[in-house]
């Protein structure tokens, strides 16, 4: 069979249909991925054919992070209408052109989290099955939504108001490129949204996330939108003896990382998490992708690392404060630790809520945080009932292998009876 999965977003967006793709490349199937520019070269590091799709996915979610910050500012409503289709469906007709060029026999098409309407279009163009892999919540459901994020975790910078009203904008946008590509296609304009259209052609809705994390999402759903637990390629990182040796010298550290959210003066950053270490007796093991990081002074408490495997390093820790990626918060939680998540952008609120939710954790928006607070906030996590919670969460989590395999499964299901 042939795969075409295509995804934009952050690492975090595309690391589950990269880890499917593994598993399905395993089993003698034939795989491309369309991704981000930036994104091409994690793909193929892993063995995967990988085809550059829609902007750089970087340089996209600062400026989403821009967009929103100004959605509560005063403006004017066409000038928002006109930043919300600059940033939210640039390149759609690149992707389009890209995608259907990619697909031409393929047996099915997947969709990551965002771009639905470029995929489902050249699979109805092609009438072949497609799937779409969901890493949180996103259809509308009675469990977890914009309205049930705690109220502390909102700001004056994402109020609901402010996400109901970036999605609008971001419905009106694509509106218009959506009817240009069907159009160029020698489509008909579509009837209903994308979602509905998919979900309409019995395509599924793979939830690569554990239903333990949101209590009552997969009875509500009654098996319409199969969990098959968090996705990830378990990338595996050389053996690092002075990292090993550094962890093993003293209590277990607590991890700090922000994968592709961007840190505002990491110096400074770097320097309150190291007082706030020293002042709680804690060691601090902090992720930081600066090239010559080394370099930054820091204290023996402090061990600065790159890329680690969490399956490997995570276990060896106490705690890990990060930014709430599905990912990285499903690593912390199936090795048990209690978690701080401070946010941002994206579906990090809506991990943040959970981890509250369950009291497996704490959150704050990071561009709140402060020395004192992150003080606060980092002893509450390390509270025995907090920690006993986490390592009992842990037990519900999937295993990543059995993740991927019913992944897999259900998309070489999906094209065997033509979804």
């Amino acid at each position: 069979m042939k795969f075409v999965l295509a995804v934009h977003g952050t690492r975090g967006d595309v690391e589950p249909c990269a880890a499917v793709g593994m598993e399905l490349l395993r089993r003698g199937h034939e795989v491309r991925m369309a991704v981000p520019p930036n994104l091409i070269g994690f793909v193929e590091a892993v063995g995967l054919t990988g085809v550059a799709y829609g902007p750089d996915s970087g340089e996209q979610i600062n400026a989403v992070a821009a967009f929103v910050r100004n959605l509560t500012k005063a403006q004017n409503p066409l000038n928002l209408a006109r930043a919300a289709k600059e940033l939210f469906v640039e390149g759609w007709a690149e992707m389009g052109k890209t995608l259907t060029a990619l697909a031409d026999g393929a047996d099915l098409l997947m969709t990551g989290q965002t771009y639905h309407g470029v995929v489902a279009n050249v699979a109805e163009y092609y009438d072949i099955p497609v799937a779409a892999l969901h890493h949180f919540p996103v259809q509308v459901n009675g469990q977890v939504s914009i309205s049930s994020i705690p109220a502390p975790l909102m700001s004056p910078a994402l109020t609901r108001s402010t996400m109901r009203a970036s999605w609008r904008l971001y419905s009106y946008a694509s509106k218009e490129v959506d009817r240009t590509q069907r159009r160029e296609l020698g489509l008909p304009p579509a009837a209903a949204p994308a979602a509905q259209r998919m979900a309409e052609r019995g395509a599924p809705e793979i939830q690569a996330y554990d239903p333990v994390l949101f209590p009552g999402l997969a009875a509500e759903w009654n098996g319409q939108r199969p969990f098959v637990g968090a996705l990830t390629l378990q990338l595996h990182t050389e053996p690092n003896e002075e990292l090993e040796s550094w962890i093993a010298a003293g209590a277990p550290p607590i991890y700090f990382g922000f994968g592709s959210t961007p840190v505002q003066s990491p110096t400074e950053t770097l320097a309150m998490i190291s007082d706030a270490c020293a002042e709680l007796g804690e060691r601090a093991l902090i992720y930081s992708p600066v090239t010559g990081a080394d370099d930054i002074p820091h204290a023996d408490h402090v061990k600065l690392v790159g890329p680690v495997d969490y399956s490997a390093i995570l276990p060896k820790c106490r705690a890990v404060v990060h930014h709430g990626g599905a990912g990285t918060t499903a690593a912390g939680l199936r090795a048990g630790l209690p978690t701080l998540i401070l946010w941002d952008v994206a579906d990090q609120p809506i991990w943040a809520g959970a981890v509250q939710r369950l009291k497996v954790g704490s959150a704050k928006r990071v561009t709140n945080i402060s020395r004192k607070s992150l003080l606060k906030q980092v002893r509450s996590i390390l509270a025995p009932e907090c920690v006993a919670r986490a390592r009992e969460i842990s037990t519900g989590m999937s295993r990543p292998e059995d993740a991927r395999a019913a992944a897999a499964d259900l998309l070489e299901e999906t094209v065997r009876v033509g979804a």
